[in-house]
């Protein structure tokens, strides 16, 4: 049986992909703050699930929760971060930028880290991490979320030439989704605004055939391009 961690599974996508291993056969440890919320989820499978509650906020200590899970789980095959935040933020409110960066960047990072080195100990393994079509240009509304984005896009990518060096079976999967109905999904004028169960599945099969990177839903490969090669000056008036 595998063994899976998804981080952030409390609500939205991450707790979708919970269901979703859980289903296929993995064991599966869920991570989030909301205790309750983690519970909710284990009582309709006692016997797959394993809770670990924590903030990756909270750098100092996710390494040992980690470690503890992994225990509880006897190994890992996959860890998958579905943790994430953002806002819109015009007025440029210091605390709301401050949280982003917090968790996409700092937690990301301590996360994504703890995962690759102990995979990369025993020589194999999937690292996948929800990042989103925002990361590929900056954005005024939301300028922490696309930033921290942007980011991991890159975090991800130095990962990927890193595992390429080892030459060894550790992956590292970028998910770039496009805008999905859940409480992530903020602002007027929303398209292609895909069901929370078209997602994730599309994810789960992303991660099962080990994608590089994978745009959600697959349509958004052609923003992702559009957005990559629009000019400067054309971009910055929109």
């Amino acid at each position: 049986m595998k063994r899976v961690i998804v981080i952030g599974a409390t609500s939205g996508i991450g707790r979708e992909l919970a269901e979703i291993f859980a289903g296929n056969g993995y064991m599966v440890g869920i991570t989030g703050r909301r205790t309750e919320k983690l519970e909710e989820l284990k009582s309709l499978r006692p016997d797959v699930y394993l809770v670990k509650a924590f903030d990756v906020r909270d750098t100092d200590t996710v390494a040992g929760h980690l470690e503890d899970l992994i225990a509880e789980l006897g190994g890992l095959d996959l860890l998958v971060i579905s943790s994430g935040t953002g806002d819109l933020n015009a007025g440029l409110n210091f605390k709301v930028e401050k949280n982003t960066v917090d968790t996409n960047v700092l937690g990301f990072t301590c996360i994504a880290d703890k995962a690759f080195e102990y995979f990369e100990k025993q020589q194999y393994g999937h690292l996948v991490a929800i990042t989103s079509v925002a990361g590929i240009r900056g954005s005024r509304l939301a300028s922490s979320y696309a930033a921290t984005k942007a980011y991991q896009i890159n975090y991800l990518e130095g990962l990927r030439m890193r595992a390429k060096h080892l030459k060894m079976p550790v992956y590292v999967t970028d998910i770039r989704p496009g805008f999905v109905d859940t409480a992530m999904a903020k602002g007027e004028g929303l398209f292609w605004v895909a069901p929370i169960k078209k997602a994730a599945g599309q994810i789960f099969r992303a991660v099962v055939s080990r994608k590089k990177v994978a745009y959600i839903t697959k349509r958004w490969l052609v923003i992702g391009f559009i957005l990559k090669w629009l000019p400067r000056c054309i971009y910055e008036r929109m």
